[in-house]
C-alpha cells in the first residue's frame, strides 16, 4: 500500500486511489455526529449558493455552514458538533458547506473512492481502507481555510497512516498533545463564542464512532455523505 500525504484543494484535485479528505476542526467531526443520528440525507457542497438552492428545492432542509468559523447568515446551524450532537436529526435532510473540508470533497475528482477524515472515526476509517486492499491511499489535510496547515489535521493524517501500516499509536497521547497545542486556543477564547470549548472535546473524542463516512459525488456536482455499514 502506497500512502501519499497532500494538502488543501490542490492536493484534493490531484489525489488518486482511496482518498481521505481530513478536517478535524470541525467539518468531518460534525458529519459523524450528524450521521450517528440517522438523517435521511447529508449533502456537502462547496458554494453557499448551492446550499441555499437545496433549501429552496426542499424547504425542510437544514443548513449547516460556516466561513471564518462563524455560522452563515440564514443557516440553521454553524459547523459545530456541540450544536448538532443533541439535535433530533433522524430522517432530516441536511446541506453542509465549510471553508475547508467540503471544498476538498467536491474537488477530489480523480479519486477511486473518497472518505472523510476525522479523529472521531479514524480507526473505523483505517480498518475499512485496509479491508479494501488499495494500491494507493491519499490523505489530504485541508487545514485552516484550505490555506494553512493545522496541527490537528497533520496529527490525524499521521494517526491514519500509522493505523494503515499497523504501527503502534496511542490515542490518549494524541488527545493530550492537541489539548495542549496552539490549535486548541480558539476554543478556549471567550471572545470567540462561535468556537465553544465543548467543540474541542467532541472533536477530540478519538474513535468514538465505529463507522467510516463515504463521500459520493452526485450528477449535479454536490456530494452525498453516507455512513458505511
Amino acid at each position: 500500500m502506497k500512502i501519499v500525504v497532500s494538502d488543501f484543494v490542490e492536493g484534493a484535485q490531484t489525489a488518486e486511489g482511496v482518498v481521505v479528505i481530513i478536517d478535524v476542526f470541525r467539518a468531518f467531526s460534525v458529519a459523524c455526529y450528524c450521521l450517528a443520528q440517522a438523517p435521511q440525507q447529508i449533502i456537502a457542497v462547496g458554494a453557499i449558493e448551492q446550499a441555499l438552492e437545496l433549501k429552496s428545492a426542499r424547504p425542510e432542509t437544514l443548513l449547516i455552514g460556516e466561513r471564518e468559523g462563524k455560522k452563515l447568515p440564514g443557516f440553521d446551524f454553524g459547523n459545530s458538533p456541540t450544536e448538532l450532537a443533541s439535535e433530533a436529526l433522524q430522517g432530516k435532510y441536511i446541506a453542509h458547506t465549510t471553508h475547508a473540508g467540503t471544498q476538498g470533497l467536491v474537488n477530489a475528482k480523480k479519486a477511486k473512492m473518497v472518505l472523510t477524515g476525522a479523529l472521531v472515526n479514524a480507526k473505523a476509517t483505517a480498518e475499512y481502507i485496509r479491508s479494501l486492499r488499495p494500491e494507493v491511499v491519499t490523505l489530504v489535510r485541508m487545514g485552516w481555510k484550505a490555506e494553512e496547515n493545522t496541527e490537528e489535521d497533520d496529527v490525524c493524517a499521521q494517526y491514519l497512516k500509522s493505523l494503515l501500516l499497523g504501527e503502534p499509536c496511542v490515542p490518549e497521547d494524541i488527545k493530550s498533545q492537541l489539548l495542549a497545542s496552539p490549535c486548541a486556543a480558539r476554543f478556549l477564547d471567550p471572545e470567540q463564542p462561535w468556537n465553544p470549548e465543548s467543540d474541542l472535546h467532541l472533536c477530540l473524542d478519538i474513535d468514538r464512532f465505529d463507522f467510516p463516512v463515504e463521500a459520493i459525488t452526485r450528477q449535479d456536482g454536490t456530494v452525498e455523505l453516507r455512513r458505511v455499514t
